[in-house]
């Protein structure tokens, strides 16, 4: 039956296309101890209702049973796993391009891209090569020593953001591990910088707007304003003020002399795919200049070529490009990276020994993302990104029109675009996952759709047409 069809499904998938998924003799062991136990269990489905069957049975992705193969990996390794995401049934084993496949080998059409981070989908061919390439050659001697690939993506950042129209005075980079990370050293840069330019230490201030997402660290945490977030962890680090999003009329109260630095996100991801306004950047790094403070642009999750140019802010007057520019996410198209790009303002005030990194600059991350940024900052890829995108919008219009009651408006820019609903969408998204596509929420009751940027207009349209069935079935 389909129970044991997964089984021999898993045991294939230990190793696709040349890419070991478990490679420690302790974790082969494990591992096939696992397939011998699931082998062993019952493979008549645990009693239902015969309502639960006709639903099943209707469905070409049912999430997995209790007594499936992956409920039991997840019982067994569940209680050695700190509980901090709720996650639905299934346990994913192998991607390729747009597409996911589970333990039981259901198949799904993934319009997440893990979160905006697989822009070039799953399991790049080339990425691949790269990644056993580097790993015989040089996987990690630390930052005490340079390596071929940290100094050559930086230069890489620094050369394709000039050529891209952003950030016209891009100097210098600073590489590490994560988004957290890129904004925590872009916090700590912008304090630098307020201690050289007022030795008092009055200009401390950090600003940042509400229904923003920076980070889970303690500083980029202080600078998320969302109290879901911050009061499990409270109190935060001072020195944090928070503004209206968006807001022009108060940015001379919020941003004063006290500031040092002013943290904005030009399209707020998780907060429900918000767009800063044109005129709201401008007059926000008018401020800046004006008061001496450092303009941070976290480009973290909207950048990298989302929104058909590599930033985000790269259509905007050079008046208004930021001192310091985070990315992460696409930038290792899964393998964890970050980086914090300065200009010669930022950078001639942090001196060695300022800040630092162990695993940050890493080769194999480094190469890994010099082919990305390589091939994200390709003028041919972002002009598709900007047609997938209005695929997608003329899509979400059609369906506009059909549930007028459900759907408010679209927001977004090129492939970071949101479906902003009247209700809750959790039911909606567990439709499209049981009939075999991911899709995830943002903001309040906002559908997020971030999926990678070679995604094909026939994968567009498949994914459209499930959201409609999708939608259908939480109608009745």
């Amino acid at each position: 039956m389909a129970f044991r069809a997964s089984l021999r499904f898993a045991a294939k998938s230990s190793s696709i296309a040349g890419r070991t998924t478990m490679t420690t003799t302790t974790t082969t062991t494990q591992h096939a101890r696992f397939l011998s136990q699931a082998a062993a269990m019952p493979t008549t489905p645990s009693p239902a209702s015969h309502a639960q069957i006709q639903r099943d049975a209707s469905l070409p992705n049912p999430d997995p049973a209790a007594d499936s193969a992956s409920a039991a990996l997840v019982r067994e390794h569940a209680p050695f796993m700190v509980a901090t995401y709720s996650r639905p049934a299934p346990v994913f084993i192998k991607g390729e391009g747009s597409y996911l496949w589970d333990l039981e080998n259901r198949k799904y059409l993934d319009l997440t891209a893990g979160i905006a981070v697989n822009s070039l989908g799953h399991c790049d061919p080339e990425f691949a090569k790269l990644i056993a390439q580097q790993a015989q050659t040089l996987v990690h001697a630390s930052n005490l020593y340079y390596n071929p690939w940290t100094g050559a993506l930086s230069k890489l950042l620094v050369e394709k953001t000039l050529e891209s129209g952003g950030m016209h005075d891009a100097a210098a980079v600073f590489v590490c591990n994560s988004g957290s990370e890129a904004n925590e050293a872009g916090i700590k840069f912008a304090r630098k910088v307020g201690k050289v330019l007022d030795p008092s230490g009055s200009k401390t201030e950090i600003v940042s707007f509400r229904n923003a997402f920076h980070g889970r660290t303690m500083g980029s945490l202080s600078a998320t304003p969302n109290p879901k977030y911050q009061a499990p962890f409270a109190p935060m680090v001072p020195g944090f003020r928070v503004g209206r999003y968006n807001d022009i009329a108060a940015l001379d109260e919020l941003v004063t002399e006290k500031t040092c630095g002013v943290l904005v996100e030009p399209i707020q991801g998780e907060g429900g795919v918000q767009v800063a306004s044109d005129e709201f950047l401008i007059a926000l790094a008018e401020r800046c200049r004006a008061v001496g403070a450092v303009l941070l642009y976290d480009e973290i999750q909207c950048g990298m070529s989302r929104t058909g140019q590599l930033w985000a802010h790269s259509h905007l007057p050079a008046s208004a490009h930021p001192d310091i520019l985070t990315t992460a996410k696409a930038l290792g198209n899964g393998f964890p990276i970050g980086a914090t790009i300065v200009n010669a303002h930022v950078a001639e005030k942090i001196k060695v020994g300022d800040h630092g990194t162990t695993f940050g600059g890493n080769p194999v991350a480094c190469r890994l993302a010099h082919y990305i940024v390589s091939r994200l900052a390709d003028p041919a890829l972002q002009a598709d990104v900007v047609a997938k995108g209005k695929v997608f919008e003329a899509g979400f219009a059609a369906l506009k029109d059909k549930y007028p009651e459900l759907i408010a408006e679209t927001r977004g820019k090129g492939l970071i675009l949101g479906l902003q609903l009247t209700e809750d969408p959790t039911p909606i998204v567990t439709a499209a996952r049981e009939r075999g596509m991911l899709v995830i929420t943002a903001g309040t009751n906002t559908l997020r759709f971030v999926p990678s940027l070679t995604i094909t207009d026939a994968e567009i349209q498949e994914g459209l047409k499930i959201l409609d069935d999708a939608i259908q079935t939480t109608r009745v």
